[in-house]
């Protein structure tokens, strides 16, 4: 039902490609229909008139024997084979016989309601005669093939249409499987691809993207083997950097020093985990937790000045040490790059998830931030560039581990709002 629903609404987006196709090719079988419509009503009315001619000039040739012969009167023309004599020829038959003697003809369409009319005339020792031949079956052939070549056209439409846009779907089909490729390989399915077959130009597009994703997925492979070996080749000297530090007398550089190596031993642990999370060797330990507990308590053991909100019952089955990771990345990069006050609001009142709300009173998440996600290395301090470090990566890998989500925002008029969303389920 829902793939139902789906077509026909991607069928009644009417700027989709599938109907810009239908058009052209309906504004094409519409010229062509129109050409060969006007080509064949004037070579059939061109035949009718040159019959009609023929035909009025034959009954004139009959006219002027029996006008010679004595036995011609003035009759009505329009009863053959009667002819008019004199007065009664029409003033435009008479006025182009004062001129030229004839033979002449002239197609008269002055009474439409009885007409039209094909007459023949000539002038036969100062006299005019002139005989009428009637081309109102003519006319209505005539228009019954224009009638017919416009209902031609109509069911040629009705079938070219309809065609045309299943034969755009099939096309539109292959487009959207590469398209849904694309947008997999972007959201982390390195592993898609659209494995098509042919020798077409969608089959080439194809091709380009299981290249482009075969390249990309391996220099993300190279860079975390590089980011995981060197964490790894860290971790053995950091530690007895760490014994060291620990030796030193007690003394204000000695201070800055252990505050140093601290910080880069948090710098490789961040580069540890997120190794793990780029090759999906984390699993989550999902067991029933209160989840406002959780949160309280992450937010204790950080030893910020941070207000905590519990709305509801919040009991949800998840992973509490990746639940207390994010919310301590959320809450320390608050901190870090917002301004207070900070405030996290746990609310177990929005359906089927619970929401964990960290929110600061800051200069919010910058544009591009939003725009691209968070990138690695990078902070948003000023002396640092732009954007933010690894907390908020590692946060949202959590957030993908044990099956949540994270969403990043700015709040009017001011601060930054980072939304952790965890399923009931």
């Amino acid at each position: 039902m829902r793939r139902l629903v789906e077509f026909l609404r991607r069928l009644a987006d009417l700027r989709s490609l599938r109907w810009k196709i239908a058009a052209g090719v309906a504004a094409a079988a519409c010229a062509m229909a129109v050409g060969i419509g006007v080509l064949v009503h004037e070579r059939t009315e061109a035949r009718s008139m040159s019959i009609g001619r023929g035909t009025a000039l034959r009954e004139l040739e009959v006219a002027e024997f029996e006008f010679r012969d004595g036995r011609s009167a003035s009759r009505d023309p329009s009863t053959p084979p009667g002819y008019a004599v004199g007065d009664t020829v029409p003033d435009e038959l008479r006025a182009r016989l004062a001129t030229d003697p004839g033979p002449l003809t002239w197609y008269d369409t002055s009474k439409p309601l009885q007409g039209p009319f094909m007459w023949a005339a000539s002038r036969i020792d100062g006299t005019d005669l002139a005989v009428r031949m009637d081309m109102g079956a003519e006319k209505r052939s005539l228009q019954a093939l224009d009638r017919h070549i416009r209902y031609a056209a109509i069911a040629t439409l009705a079938v070219v249409v309809p065609l045309t846009l299943l034969a755009a779907e099939l096309v539109l089909r292959r487009l959207r499987r590469v398209a849904g490729t694309a947008r997999r390989i972007r959201n982390g399915a390195l592993d898609a691809r659209t494995a098509s077959r042919g020798h077409d130009e969608i089959s080439e597009i194809s091709s380009a993207v299981d290249h482009m994703a075969d390249a990309l997925q391996e220099r993300l492979r190279g860079e975390q083997r590089f980011t995981a070996d060197v964490a790894h080749e860290l971790r053995t000297p950091l530690a007895g950097l760490v014994t060291s530090a620990s030796l030193l007398p007690e003394s204000e550089a000695t201070d800055l020093v252990q505050d140093r190596v601290q910080v880069l031993r948090a710098l490789v642990d961040d580069l540890l985990e997120i190794s793990r999370l780029d090759a999906g060797a984390e699993r989550a330990d999902a067991q029933p937790v209160p989840l406002g507990d959780v949160v309280t308590e992450s937010v204790r053991r950080t030893g910020l000045d941070v207000q905590v909100t519990v709305v509801g019952d919040p009991a949800v089955e998840t992973d509490p040490r990746r639940v207390d990771r994010i919310v301590t990345n959320l809450v320390l990069n608050a901190h870090r790059h917002g301004g207070p006050p900070v405030e996290v609001t746990v609310d177990a009142t929005t359906g089927d998830a619970v929401t964990v709300v960290v929110r600061d009173h800051g200069p919010g998440f910058p544009a591009d931030l939003l725009d691209h996600g968070p990138q690695r290395f990078r902070t948003g301090a000023a002396e640092r560039g732009h954007g933010h470090g690894l907390g908020l990566t590692i946060a949202l890998g959590q957030a993908q581990v044990i099956g949540a989500r994270v969403t990043l925002a700015n709040a009017a008029p001011h601060g930054a709002v980072a939304t952790l969303r965890v399923p009931l389920r």
